[in-house]
């Protein structure tokens, strides 16, 4: 199982950007999906996650800006980025907890960069 991210990239403040991220492999189901940011000296915080059934949860930084949603059919979780802020420059990972032929466990993606020019 490999989780693929893609869509970061450079935009100035008050811009926006959209991250996808998708599943392949030898998935038997996904359960809930997320997406983490680390900075250059911090620790990785959630940014927002999303069940099976569409519940979402945002860290309060992020809150009324950016939208995570998910497509079933496609594996793939997006996050959707406004407004965004030179703070919210970070790499950012997508996350799954996947079950496969081998059982059930978290995976990651190797993450890509979100720059936010003031």
């Amino acid at each position: 199982v490999q989780l693929q991210a893609s869509g970061g990239g450079l935009v100035q403040a008050g811009g926006s950007l959209k991250l996808s991220c998708q599943a392949s492999g030898s998935i038997f189901s996904i359960d809930h999906m997320g997406w983490s940011r680390q900075a250059p000296g911090e620790e990785r915080e959630l940014v927002a996650s999303i069940t099976t059934g569409g519940k979402t949860h945002y860290a309060d930084s992020v809150k009324g800006r950016l939208t995570i949603s998910r497509d079933n059919a496609r594996d793939t979780v997006y996050l959707q980025m406004n407004s965004l802020k030179p703070e919210d420059g970070a790499v950012y990972y997508c996350n799954a907890n996947i079950r496969d032929v081998e059982g059930i466990a978290d995976y990651w993606g190797r993450g890509t960069q979100v720059t936010v020019s003031s």
